[in-house]
């Protein structure tokens, strides 16, 4: 089964392109697709539970399955990888069916909007607009979103329930896909460093609300440093978060062994098994 890429001049050399790679499993995809889909009808008209659920009820859920997957790619784990995205895809089959049953929209819908979007916001693939490399490709994807959306702002499209790192990731990227960006990464650094010493004085000045701005410019900084140096900021502040948790559970754990209450011990003693920890 091909892509349907309607009438673009370039099909016929990117369709036998994309045939050099045939798939073996297309038909078992399709039929799992279509039993999951069969069992959601099945489950709305006969589980009391799910017969209840609304969009709204099952929104807290999705964040949490999000979540969840997000951990097990943190954590590099194929097998919880592939069951959590299986609760996603249970997730948005559910979203589609309540849809479809209020006549809004139905799961063949949302794929082929999905599928328009795809061909339409890449149109060195499916039309004649040259991208090269990577940066012209998000240049290209922002332009057009921003046509898509009519959008007043480059920055509209970013959510505004974003958590704030995250966030800043999305702000920096929309505006360096208008070419709103430094040069090279040293003069990112050189306005941290900027900031650092702004934030100093902000704070040995006790000017709170002052210090509290001037440190989240540090942040926003540093964020952007990060991209620079092909670092995801969320991702290396989660996985030290991770290390610091295995560490001070070795810490209470080694502690309790020899018989020691964690709230009784200075730090330096609670920095002996740190530094044990750190080993491992």
């Amino acid at each position: 089964m091909g892509i349907p890429c309607g009438n673009f001049k370039n099909n016929n050399i990117h369709m036998k392109e994309v045939q050099k790679y045939p798939d073996a499993r297309r038909e078992a995809k399709l039929q799992a697709f279509d039993r999951l889909l069969t069992i959601m009808d099945q489950l709305r008209n006969l589980c009391p539970w799910d017969k209840k659920q609304t969009i709204e009820s099952i929104r807290h859920l999705t964040i949490e399955e999000t979540f969840e997957l997000s951990d097990a790619i943190l954590e590099n784990d194929l097998e919880e990888i592939r069951k959590e995205l299986g609760d996603l895809m249970l997730h948005m089959v559910f979203y589609a069916r309540m849809a479809d049953e209020q006549k809004a929209f139905d799961m063949a819908d949302v794929l082929n909007e999905i599928c328009d979007k795809l061909i339409n916001r890449h149109p060195h693939i499916y039309a004649d607009v040259a991208a090269n490399d990577e940066q012209a490709v998000k240049e290209n994807w922002e332009k057009i979103k921003l046509k898509e959306k009519g959008n007043k702002s480059v920055l509209g499209g970013v959510p505004k329930s974003l958590p704030a790192l995250i966030k800043s990731i999305r702000i920096q990227e929309k505006a360096r896909g208008v070419g709103f960006d430094w040069d090279k990464k040293e003069q990112v650094w050189g306005k941290v460093e900027e900031e650092i010493q702004e934030f100093k004085t902000e704070e040995e000045a006790g000017n709170k609300e002052k210090a509290t701005e001037e440190f989240g410019d540090l942040m926003f900084s540093l964020i952007n440093y990060a991209r620079f140096a092909g670092i995801n900021p969320e991702e290396a502040l989660e996985k030290t978060n991770k290390k610091f948790i295995k560490r001070f559970n070795y810490l209470e754990e080694e502690s309790k062994k020899e018989g020691k209450q964690i709230s009784e011990m200075t730090l330096k003693e609670m920095d002996v098994y740190w530094e044990k920890a750190k080993k491992l």
